[in-house]
């Protein structure tokens, strides 16, 4: 269909349609309800609420061919929100699955935010959680000017006409026709002010479990057909790769390019902000060209402490009182009455996110308009970015969302800094020359924006049999410190670094967590699940210590504890039943750990099954899975994600950091970051809780519970519960 493009600041009424050639095309923006539990939403507030708008690239189109294509404002990745999102349209059109398609919507943050954020993209484990309402309602508008327009042709009433599976139906005159046949008239009506949406009782494919609901972007993933910006090739295009320097601060203190230029296929060498850019007619002749450049390092503002020097600042400072997060009651008072007190002090790595799409991009800039192609996550920020850089109005400028290849929080970045690398590169080398940033596996492991390193101390009181005491002190950098987002510090707490640490699920009388916020160059960004990935390990590993400590039941006890958390204690109550938990053993050489933990408002516990494997680290068997994110609107794409994110979670749990030697990263590919492979991969079982509650994210909150899981069992097979991670680390 044709239409003419929008400009980004475009905004209308609360609902519209626009007529289109043979088809109706919808847009409906309702009050934004959605809640991002973690800081690393509530850092991307913007520009106020939703608003509706109308325009050509709306929410929903459907053409004359019946096919239903649902512009999905989020980007897919691999989790899941093009199947999610079509879905919701699908359930209250009464579209068959089979004529659902799904694309990327473009970067417009009126028509397209994230009720969460206030802007544009994804993330938080939000995609659903902000769409459900509003897509549904979509949907069921949609359905409602096709049945007038149907039952004005048919000259019958509307409410004897039927819809299913994506055909109208009139069953005394027998008359029926498919979507595609009223689709022009449909746009040509007034929209109506409010529709029904259905009863849940009445969802025919929300919620479906048989295997009829397939992804819509696994046909083409699986046949090569899919497009990822490392697939751009446009005529006289230019490949760049950037040389940056070694230690994060590091600058450019002098360049010898004659080498680099010399190269065949290297057509020019600029400086930019981030380092040197080297052009070429394709990635290896980059690649080639930047090898051989000769540049000096001003390393005077650099980072260069190592990882163990700055543990043991971190551990010092751990023994010092912070910033407090939350507490209730007295924790010194009530440790001092303790008949018994246990420390536990856990460190946590640099990880890098390691997506197997490396960041890339691609543009084209003619010097009055720019057009900007790649996996943006966080479409508001990237195209304000470029703009700015280019110093074009944002209306001038155009972001195409493109599949990617992972992102695991990588390409949401607080400071936009791909999108200004690649503008940077564009404007260096001057107007109408498209060209393809392109980061290496190497450029990806030491470029920084890591997972930030962290320390918890933590304490706990007993007395008489009971947990009376809770104190957990934590030190860490915050990525929003010198950030474009810094305002989002609250007297002077990250809410990501404190999340999962500053509200647990038990009811412990006296509690407190404190924060150190601390001062290094080393780049930091959410990681995913953010904050939950070691406050939930820290958590659930103490509470099973103290419980075993008291004698108790690592079920049981939690249980006991979970009086004022109901959904928690189901999801855990959901897995014991799962796994028949019988007890943690050890049996037949193997030992069970569990772990609970909620985050992004969805609940998740996970038992697993371990045996001792030597020097070669914990054998995980097998881990059981109990999923509580309210309606289930996929449910496979949920099992998928649970078991993605075990996988996830346990492979770097197991194996992974980035460590520094005197401020430059050490590791620089799988070789070194190691990641699980695919015979390590335990069995996995999920079980999705029933529930009523509105949906809510399923990308992110597999990964926190499975490490605690597997450092739990290992205590109960007699061997060291890890304090330091990797696991790997801590047993070779």
């Amino acid at each position: 269909m044709l239409m003419q493009p929008m400009k980004s600041h475009q905004t209308v009424s609360r609902r519209g349609v626009v007529q289109g050639l043979g088809g109706l095309i919808l847009a409906v923006a309702l009050p934004g309800t959605a809640h991002a539990q973690s800081g690393a939403a509530q850092v991307l507030k913007g520009d106020g609420g939703a608003v509706a708008a109308i325009a050509p690239n709306a929410f929903v189109r459907i053409a004359s061919d019946d096919i239903v294509t649902v512009l999905v404002k989020h980007i897919e990745f691999g989790q899941g929100p093009w199947t999610g999102l079509a879905t919701l349209v699908a359930e209250e059109l009464d579209a068959d699955w089979s004529q659902m398609r799904a694309e990327h919507a473009p970067a417009n943050s009126d028509l397209y935010k994230n009720f969460a954020f206030g802007m544009q993209g994804t993330g938080g484990s939000t995609a659903i959680a902000n769409s459900f309402e509003q897509m549904r309602t979509v949907g069921a508008t949609a359905r409602a000017m096709l049945l007038t327009a149907a039952a004005s042709a048919w000259n019958v009433p509307v409410g004897e006409l039927t819809v299913d599976r994506g055909t109208i139906r009139h069953a005394s005159s027998k008359r029926e026709g498919r979507f595609g046949q009223f689709a022009e008239a449909a746009a040509k009506l007034p929209v109506p002010a409010k529709v029904p949406l259905k009863d849940p009782s009445a969802f025919t494919l929300i919620g479906r479990d048989d295997g009829s609901v397939k992804k819509l972007d696994s046909a083409a993933k699986s046949n090569g057909t899919a497009q990822f910006t490392i697939d751009i090739r446009e005529p006289d295009m230019l490949t760049v790769v950037v040389a940056r320097p070694p230690r994060f601060g590091g600058k450019v203190a002098s360049l010898d390019a004659k080498e680099a230029l010399a190269q065949p296929g290297v057509v020019d060498v600029k400086q930019i902000s981030s380092g040197v850019a080297v052009y070429a007619q394709g990635t290896y002749q980059a690649m080639q060209g930047r090898s051989r450049l000769k540049i000096t390092w001003d390393d005077s503002a650099a980072e260069k402490r190592s990882s163990d020097q700055l543990i043991e600042e971190y551990r010092a400072l751990a023994r010092k009182p912070g910033l407090v997060a939350r507490q209730h009651g007295n924790v010194e008072a009530a440790l001092k009455l303790a008949d018994k007190a246990l420390e536990a002090e856990y460190v946590f790595p640099y990880l890098a996110h390691a997506p197997m799409e490396p960041l890339d991009g691609f543009l084209r800039w003619d010097g009055n308009t720019a057009v900007a192609r790649f996996g943006s996550q966080l479409q508001t920020g990237d195209h304000h970015a470029i703009a700015k850089v280019l110093g074009l109005p944002p209306e001038r400028v155009q972001v195409e969302t493109m599949l990617a290849g992972g992102s695991f929080g990588r390409r949401a970045q607080a400071t936009m800094h791909l999108a200004v690398e690649l503008a940077e590169a564009a404007k260096a080398i001057g107007p109408n020359r498209p060209m393809k940033l392109v980061w290496t596996r190497e450029d990806d492991i030491h470029g920084g924006y890591y997972r930030p390193l962290f320390v918890h101390r933590l304490r706990g009181g007993i007395r008489d049999g009971r947990i009376t005491a809770w104190s957990n002190t934590l030190v860490g950098q915050s990525f929003l410190r010198g950030s474009p987002f810094e305002k989002m510090i609250k007297d002077g707490i990250d809410a990501t670094s404190v999340e999962g640490s500053k509200e647990i699920p038990y009811q412990v009388a006296d509690f407190r967590c404190d924060l150190h916020t601390t001062d290094v160059s080393i780049p930091t960004l959410w990681w995913r699940s953010v904050g939950h990935t070691h406050t939930g390990y820290a958590v659930e590993c103490f509470i099973d210590e103290l419980l075993e400590a008291t004698g108790q039941d690592p079920v049981s006890g939690r249980l006991a504890l979970m009086d004022k958390a109901p959904r928690a204690a189901g999801v855990l109550r959901a897995v014991a039943d799962l796994a028949g938990w019988k007890g943690p053993g050890p049996t037949n050489g193997r030992a069970r750990g569990v772990a609970v933990v909620e985050s992004f408002n969805t609940y998740v516990a996970q038992i697993a099954e371990v045996s001792d494997g030597g020097r070669e680290g914990p054998r995980v068997h097998k881990v059981w899975c109990a999923v509580d994110c309210g309606i289930a609107v996929n449910p496979d794409v949920i099992r998928a994600q649970m078991e993605g994110g075990i996988g996830y979670g346990l492979g770097h749990v197991l194996f992974a950091e980035v460590s520094l030697d005197e401020g430059r990263p050490v590791q620089s590919n799988f070789d070194g970051y190691r990641s699980l492979r695919i015979h390590e991969m335990p069995e996995v079982e999920v079980r999705i809780v029933q529930s009523g509650e509105k949906p809510t994210g399923v990308g992110e909150p597999g990964v926190p519970p499975i490490g605690p899981a597997v450092a739990n069992a290992m205590a109960r097979l007699g061997l060291q519960r890890p304090r330091r991670l990797p696991i790997v680390r801590a047993v070779s």
